[in-house]
């Protein structure tokens, strides 16, 4: 980009966020949500976020945002004191290249962002919508058949065949009640004949080095269930052992927690809410899009990414989400 070009834009990206959010009450604060970083692209996500895209996504941010560390966001927010144009990073699950890949690039930005993890998958698990991407990925044989799990055939002889049938199996699948889509997936590489990598998900040394880096870390329930599927004693349970595994492990407490899935009503209801209050939380985000104001509600708070390519899109889909009216549970 030509350098005029690049102030021009610089410059009328940062006053726009400074007029939609100004400092103090009128403040809001973005929060943008990742899961992973991948080192290269993926030949069957090619739209996924890889270590080029990530680092040219902080550059942006850090150019029209001031990037805060989430538990921090949230005080400011609360007192009514935050700063203008205010932002923070956030990352659900616990993926490994959230330490291997994301880190590095977070520090040589010197920014810093909060990681929610599913302790359930940490040491070698693998949540279930891997294990239904892997299988199909790994699968040889140009047809698919699921017809024993009721979720029929599949053509699963191409890359483009492949994106296809993804989707259409999470979708069938992800809102199993939890034990029913733990036999399910687990069921999918034996009839596909594949064998499936168990280093997707972050070891417990680099949640603590992640920590140690200066990173936030936020639970994220034991097994990433739906909630609004969970008798409400096992809901509260999950959330709670989270908690609890993690401040053991970090040896301090953990007062922030993400919604798994993370959309109201559907993923998570009012009850769900009154729980991460009554743990003793601080906080606890969504997946629904939108600014977090001084009045919003600290135990619903929206995250957003936008994923247009060019900087100019990026920037105007941000600017557009501070005029989202926010999806929460009343």
């Amino acid at each position: 980009m030509d350098l005029g070009k690049h102030d021009l834009t610089l410059m009328t990206f940062r006053t726009a966020f400074t007029l939609v959010s100004p400092a103090g009450p009128r403040a809001g604060l973005s929060i943008l949500i990742f899961h992973r970083v991948l080192p290269e692209p993926d030949p069957l996500f090619p739209g996924e976020i890889d270590a080029v895209r990530f680092d040219l996504l902080l550059g942006w941010l850090q150019e029209w945002f001031r990037v805060l560390p989430l538990a921090e966001a949230v005080e400011w927010l609360r007192q009514g004191e935050l700063p203008a144009r205010a932002a923070a990073i956030t990352f659900d699950d616990g993926y490994a290249d959230n330490h291997a890949v994301a880190l590095p690039i977070l520090q040589r930005h010197g920014l810093s962002a909060t990681f929610f993890i599913a302790v359930g998958f940490l040491d070698g698990g693998r949540m279930f919508n891997d294990t239904v991407i892997e299988t199909v990925r790994r699968c040889g044989q140009p047809v698919l058949d699921l017809t024993p799990l009721d979720l029929g055939r599949h053509d699963v002889s191409s890359l483009a065949a492949k994106r296809q049938v993804i989707p259409a199996l999470l979708d069938r699948i992800k809102y199993l009640p939890l034990l029913q889509r733990l036999e399910t997936v687990g069921a999918l590489a034996e009839i596909a004949q594949v064998t499936l990598p168990d280093d997707l998900m972050m070891t417990r040394q680099q949640v603590t080095a992640l920590h140690g880096a200066g990173m936030g870390i936020g639970a994220h329930t034991v097994h990433h269930p739906i909630l609004a599927r969970l008798e409400n004693r096992e809901a509260e349970r999950e959330i709670a052992d989270s908690r609890d595994d993690l401040q053991a492990l970090l040896g301090e407490p953990v007062t922030l927690f993400a919604y798994p899935n993370g959309k109201p009503e559907t993923d998570y209801r009012r009850e769900h809410v009154e729980m991460a209050r009554r743990l003793g939380f601080r906080a606890a985000v969504s997946t629904a899009w939108g600014v977090a104001r001084r009045d919003s509600d600290r135990f619903q708070l929206p995250r957003f990414t936008p994923w247009e390519r060019p900087r100019w899109r990026f920037g105007l889909s941000l600017l557009r989400n501070y005029g989202r009216g926010l999806a929460v549970l009343g």
